[in-house]
């Protein structure tokens, strides 16, 4: 709420409709050059605000807070009553039960055991293994084996040559 009183001069209000309680926000100061300053269309009869904050939190936004400044209204009528130290304190006041020591707990056996897939292992160390998923492209015609590269023959390398 602190935070929220403070942006409180950051903003200019205008009211649509005192009747229907509704008013439009927008940020004045602390805006970029060349950007537009954004406005937030406020409706305090049905607890909305355009930012959204209002409705999901039930919480007075920054932009509600201003609209109250302005009509002179109580802002925290608007806070939900989640929030009170009454309701906080039924939520504690309920006793939890002691666990009993870890000693005393009973454990059920396993009925299976856990085999680890080593398909999802990583490969080991050296050479990274291809991952490519080959097709009839990538099927070669059979040669007559290696040649030599000096006279292109069949049957002997070049270490070999006579």
């Amino acid at each position: 709420m602190v935070a929220n009183h403070r942006m409180v001069k950051s903003m200019n209000v205008e009211i649509y409709s005192r009747r229907h309680e509704t008013f439009r926000v927008t940020k004045a100061i602390g805006c970029r050059p060349g950007i537009p300053s954004r406005s937030y269309g406020v409706d305090l009869r049905n607890r909305q605000c355009d930012c959204r904050r209002f409705q999901t939190l039930h919480y007075p936004c920054a932009h509600v807070v201003v609209a109250c400044a302005k009509v002179n209204l109580n802002v925290e009528q608007f806070v939900d009553d989640v929030y009170t130290l009454e309701r906080t304190l039924c939520v504690w006041e309920n006793e939890f039960p002691v666990l009993p020591d870890l000693s005393r707990w009973e454990v059920p056996p396993t009925t299976f055991e856990l085999v680890p897939d080593r398909g999802l292992r990583r490969n080991p160390r050296g050479r990274s293994q291809s991952s490519r998923i080959r097709n009839e492209m990538d099927i070669r015609e059979k040669s007559d084996g290696k040649r030599c590269r000096l006279y292109r023959l069949a049957g002997h390398n070049r270490s070999k040559c006579p």
